[in-house]
């Protein structure tokens, strides 16, 4: 395990500097503009002082190694044009904590509804008539074709017209929460129903599964203690690269509702130009989603000893 998770730290490592050094070169092809917030009353001479203050006159590998040491440092620099002068960091840190919440209440929300779902999708596939699976099906099927902006907005226009809701967010009316939190978790809610279920019917059809019916053990005790947790393991993958995640917050739904998270962050910061927290945004979201993966690989190998993370001896 120990020897797997340093494999692992150093081929992310190796990615994310791969993954800087490229947004970094492409950064610095992009119009100087915005490194200047007063640039067209700038003359030739003060843009010239100011590149060089910023180091932007530097070759391209010293500029990359000064970024590399600051942000070894915690100095991932200021901003330019979003905040002017504010340390991106802080700018960063005053948007995740209601990113954060929202976005880990609505994955809460989606395990929740999710995981019963798809319990009872699965189990329904047994019955006769199989209408728990067929009703749970067409949820996940109108979920999954539709685009989530269409329905992002009718849950935003119809049901922002009853009592106590609006159509735009305030953090101090808990009611405001409700629906960008129930907009986030449908997509999620359909995702895990769909795999669980999907995991739990093949789990149902092997061999072990059959044997402990032919014991005479009850369908409860196999579906929660084997079939359930057997295949839940998959589904464990994938839930820390979705709480990480929620640090970046929805773009979509923030905007709609018009809530200061992550969400609409980094657009705003292309759109404005800011290349500094435009590359510090990079970083954090590469980072992540690493971790993430790293994660849940771990999560999976500890759930199921069967995992093996390493190369077996004798294996091919």
């Amino acid at each position: 395990m120990v020897k797997y998770i340093g494999k692992r730290l150093l081929r992310s490592l190796l990615t994310l500097l791969i993954i800087i050094t490229i947004v970094f070169a492409l950064l610095r092809l992009m119009p100087i503009e915005g490194y200047f917030q007063n640039f067209e009353k700038m003359s030739t001479l003060q843009i010239q002082v100011g590149l060089q203050q910023l180091g932007l006159t530097d070759p391209l590998p010293v500029q990359l190694l000064h970024f590399w040491q600051g942000a070894l440092q915690g100095d991932f620099g200021v901003s330019h044009k979003y905040r002017v002068g504010v340390d991106v960091v802080e700018i960063i840190a005053g948007k995740v904590p209601l990113s954060l919440a929202i976005g880990l209440t609505s994955l809460a929300l989606a395990l929740a509804i999710g995981l019963p779902l798809g319990i009872l999708m699965a189990r329904s596939t047994r019955t006769r008539w199989k209408i728990g699976d067929k009703l749970g099906t067409v949820f996940v099927v109108v979920i999954q074709a539709i685009p989530a902006a269409i329905y992002y907005i009718f849950i935003q226009f119809y049901c922002s017209q009853l009592p106590g809701f609006s159509m735009f967010f305030d953090a101090k009316r808990p009611l405001t929460w409700i629906l960008p939190i129930c907009s986030l978790a449908l997509g999620n809610i359909a995702y895990y129903a769909m795999w669980l279920r999907r995991y739990m019917v093949d789990e149902s059809n092997k061999d072990y599964v059959r044997l402990a019916r032919a014991k005479g053990v009850p369908t409860s005790e196999i579906s929660r203690k084997h079939v359930f947790r057997n295949a839940f393991v998959p589904l464990v993958q994938f839930i820390p690269t979705s709480v990480i995640l929620t640090l970046m917050g929805s773009l979509y739904v923030e905007s709609l509702y018009s809530i200061p998270g992550m969400g609409g962050l980094l657009v705003n910061a292309i759109q404005l130009q800011d290349n500094t927290l435009v590359q510090t945004l990079v970083l954090l979201y590469a980072a992540i989603s690493i971790l993430g993966l790293l994660v849940g690989d771990i999560l999976m190998a500890v759930l199921d000893p069967r995992i093996t993370l390493g190369k077996k001896e004798g294996g091919r």
